[in-house]
């Protein structure tokens, strides 16, 4: 993949990467699955060259892994990595939370509010998928709001590496009910244009997901 390629999110690699990576993440690809170049080339209909390119990547991210005599594999992420993982996107989402609350305009407080209340619905109906989807569209929107590029590019490449682990805790029965009061605070803090206490609200929610990881890796290895 080119260096302008890469900056720009074109051309046949990066649609590669962004196809595989959502796959990945959708966990149509497995912990530890070998990644054929041959069979993957077939499955988005481009060229070795590009997968090779789409490998290295991501790769680079942290989602595929290679091994030796055996070409490349989805890595696979410990409970333990997930809770580090967590634990430093406590810290940079809190300062992007800081952030996004002092550029805060009237358009983004509306939207916040309709986040908000589309949640409350989510859960109100049982739509786990919904609510997750919303979750991301949340987080996503404080961090392009607060325009701190350095920290939006490590986080992305966290979330990719956790998203897995993620997945799992948003379908742990229970779990919306938990989190959305957490999410509406951190909404309130925002729209309030208050950066200490939406700092210190999205620490406190990812605090919450750092204590719930270990209670849905046990209750999965229960069934």
């Amino acid at each position: 993949m080119s260096s302008a390629e890469r900056r720009e999110g074109t051309g046949p690699a990066a649609r590669v990467v962004d196809a595989l990576r959502d796959a990945i993440a959708a966990g149509d690809f497995a912990p530890n699955q070998r990644l054929v170049e041959a069979d993957l080339s077939e499955q988005f209909g481009a060229s070795r060259a590009a997968v090779r390119a789409a490998l290295l990547e991501l790769t680079s991210e942290g989602l595929v892994e290679r091994v030796q005599n055996r070409g490349a594999r989805v890595r696979a992420v410990s409970l333990d990595e997930a809770v580090e993982i967590t634990e430093v996107r406590m810290v940079l989402e809190g300062l992007l939370a800081a952030k996004a609350a002092t550029r805060l305009t009237d358009e983004g407080r509306e939207r916040l509010r309709r986040i908000g209340t589309a949640m409350e619905q989510a859960v109100a109906t049982g739509d786990l998928l919904g609510y997750s989807a919303l979750n991301r569209d949340l987080h996503a929107f404080i961090r392009d709001t607060a325009g701190q590029r350095t920290a939006g590019s490590i986080l992305e490449r966290l979330r990719g590496q956790n998203v897995r682990h993620q997945f799992r805790l948003a379908m742990q029965p229970g779990r919306p009910s938990v989190s959305l009061p957490q999410h509406l605070t951190i909404i309130d803090a925002l729209c309030a244009r208050d950066a200490d206490a939406a700092e210190q609200a999205m620490r406190a929610h990812l605090q919450s997901v750092v204590e719930a990881l270990p209670t849905v890796e046990t209750s999965r290895r229960t069934r």
